[in-house]
């Protein structure tokens, strides 16, 4: 009887296999079995005809001259083509005059372009709402408003647009996130549609640094409880989030209010992602392979998964290409100028809450697992200096980070493998 066995790890449009002994944990989650046999624009209908603690949406459209709608920006596979036309056929059911438009939560990404736009949207949507399709600025104080403050100090500034409708809701999807603990829901408002100020606010280092603000985690999480605040604020009155399988379709949907309805969906996802720790001295993780593990700056994702299941002083091998660089200037700049993780790590605890730097989130996470863990970095031949620049240890394979691992933490080190960093929710 053999005393390893293989496990295969996500690592670009492929995998890459490792033998590892036997009795080796492997954390996998169970998303593979979130199929269904209905089309996406079914499963949305009957979300929305059966909102979860909220009226139909219809009849919160009565009298309302007009809605806004918060869509997702570029960077997120939400099946817009599934849930908008059921949005805006039960809007015009219940007021067939309501004015409608579109909001694009970029957040703190890049601006959304028409191109990128059309390919969610599709044409028909496209062509018909094209001229009232605006996309938020987080850095233009000029397109934002105050509307009111946030519980832990900073104003609440949301988009003008928003601000100024007399119905907001939104659409959204539901994964689980590395610090807001899921995705979806309040997101839509905070960050998807404030200003910079507020979203700087909310991301400081403070509550990156709480041991709540981890995936798959809201309750006394502190950046999720100022979201749901915003949300109040910014009146997002319905909302439709869907769960999406592994080839991006819809396979479930909650739609109404935005607290419950969300919370309904994450623990309806929790169910198959959810996977308990097995600390070990050497935990293996990826970024799920392509897309997502073609930069560093997405690297902290599938990263907190082992930090999650792993020993004091354990040893991480993180399998990431990263053909693509860094991902962000100021991460790179902020993890690589910082003389050790350590330091980058104090400077976030340390930096007031109103004098949050762009982008130091996800260089903040970064820092917090090597300044408590050895790293050893699988990626591509070309980005051996970049992995060394953001002071983890390069490896050309697999193969040659475990031996290290091994001469590091010993022949008898425990080893958890997690093949997909980014699927699982590891949490007692």
């Amino acid at each position: 009887m053999s005393n390893t066995k293989t496990v295969s790890f996500l690592y670009d449009d492929g995998a890459i296999d490792l033998e590892v002994p036997a009795e080796s944990a492997v954390l996998t989650s169970r998303v593979d079995e979130l199929k269904s046999t209905r089309s996406g624009r079914e499963i949305v209908h009957e979300a929305m005809m059966n909102p979860i603690d909220s009226p139909l949406l219809s009849e919160l459209a009565k009298g309302k001259p007009d809605c806004c709608i918060i869509i997702s920006d570029h960077t997120r596979p939400v099946p817009s083509q599934d849930i908008l036309p059921e949005m805006i056929a039960e809007l015009r059911k219940g007021n067939p005059d309501i004015k409608i438009k579109f909001l694009v939560a970029t957040g703190f990404h890049r601006p959304t372009n028409m191109e990128e736009l059309r390919n969610k949207l599709g044409n028909d949507l496209y062509d018909e709402f094209k001229n009232d399709i605006i996309v938020h600025d987080a850095h233009n104080p000029e397109c934002n408003t105050k509307v009111g403050v946030l519980p832990s100090g900073p104003d609440c500034i949301i988009d003008k647009v928003a601000a100024e409708s007399s119905l907001l809701i939104a659409e959204g999807f539901i994964e689980a996130h590395f610090f807001a603990g899921f995705s979806g829901g309040r997101k839509s408002v905070l960050p998807g549609i404030c200003d910079a100020v507020t979203v700087m606010g909310n991301h400081c280092g403070e509550f990156i640094a709480s041991p709540y603000a981890r995936t798959g985690i809201l309750e006394g999480n502190p950046l999720h409880i100022d979201m749901v605040a915003a949300a109040r604020m910014a009146k997002l009155a319905f909302i439709c989030n869907v769960i999406i399988d592994e080839d991006k379709k819809t396979v479930a949907a909650y739609a109404g209010n935005f607290e419950t309805a969300h919370l309904e969906g994450t623990e309806f996802l929790a169910k198959y992602c959810a996977v308990k720790p097995a600390p070990a001295d050497i935990v293996i993780t990826t970024n799920g392979g392509y897309p997502l593990d073609q930069n560093a700056y997405q690297c902290p994702k599938g990263m907190t998964a082992a930090e999650a299941s792993i020993n004091e002083g354990g040893v991480i091998i993180m399998l990431a290409t990263c053909k693509d660089g860094h991902g962000g200037q100021s991460y790179y700049d902020s993890i690589h100028d910082a003389a050790t993780a350590d330091e980058f790590f104090q400077k976030c605890v340390n930096t007031p809450q109103k004098e949050t730097l762009p982008d130091q989130w996800c260089a903040q996470v970064w820092c917090r697992i090597l300044r408590k863990h050895t790293v050893l970095f699988v990626a591509a031949p070309e980005q051996k200096q970049l992995i060394e620049d953001l002071k983890a240890h390069y490896f050309p394979t697999l193969e040659e980070a475990y031996a290290e691992a091994r001469r590091i933490k010993g022949e008898n080190a425990t080893v958890t493998c997690i093949p997909n960093g980014i699927s699982v929710i590891v949490r007692d």
